[in-house]
């Protein structure tokens, strides 16, 4: 296992790092898609992975054209994401693990998301997790989404850590163009999305699991 340099706090994506939404996500772009007579490819899915609503709006209607209902689209969406978030926010494997390591070593972590307020700070609270971090950064907090660095850039001005000492945590290729355009130790956790040749040459590393972060950062771990 590749060990991890000296850092100084943690800076996660939400959706696909921290929750297991991005395959609920999936679902509920492709069922939008069909129910209004449309068909969701995997590459236009894929393009939208990490990326802010905004710039997913402009994808959706770059490829479908100026007729797609794209109000109805988000409105389907949101249900159905609704319907499938009822019951639970999972999240992935690992997460408390790290997030507890991090809190009693005294090492601030904080969050990066696409995904707007009120939403990420409510699944993070559903999810029994936001009383953890020491700063919640979202789409309403920032002028740019990702893959440009503003995001990862004010989480890591809140919590008062200079960004090249920071890790920040993705699995998609629109965060890890973020995290490293902010410089930060951009590690890539792959959930839907696999790194490629670009990507990796953005990534100090990529790792399974939170598991396997764990174990780099602070050596050997019992699972």
């Amino acid at each position: 296992m590749q060990a991890l340099g000296p850092f100084s706090a943690i800076v996660f994506d939400m959706d696909g790092v921290l929750l297991d939404t991005e395959p609920l996500y999936k679902q509920a772009m492709h069922q939008a898609c069909t129910d209004l007579g449309f068909e969701m490819t995997e590459a236009l899915h894929n393009a939208q992975i990490g990326a802010p609503a905004d710039l997913g709006a402009r994808m959706m209607m770059d490829f479908f054209g100026p007729d797609f209902p794209l109000a109805l689209y988000n409105q389907y969406t949101a249900k159905t994401m609704q319907v499938l978030t009822a019951d639970e926010v999972p999240v992935k494997p690992g997460v408390r693990e790290l997030l507890f390591e991090l809190n009693a070593r005294k090492i601030p972590a904080a969050v990066a998301t696409s995904t707007s307020s009120p939403t990420a700070p409510e699944r993070l609270k559903r999810a029994g997790i936001f009383d953890m971090f020491h700063a919640v950064v979202t789409r309403n907090d920032v002028q740019n989404g990702k893959p440009h660095p503003e995001p990862f850039l004010t989480a890591a001005s809140r919590i008062g850590i200079d960004p090249r000492s920071c890790i920040a945590l993705e699995d998609s290729h629109n965060g890890i163009r973020s995290a490293h355009g902010a410089g930060m130790m951009a590690i890539m956790v792959p959930d839907l999305l696999q790194p490629n040749d670009e990507i990796l040459a953005l990534c100090h590393a990529v790792m399974p699991s939170l598991h396997h972060v764990r174990e780099a950062a602070f050596g050997p771990v019992t699972v």
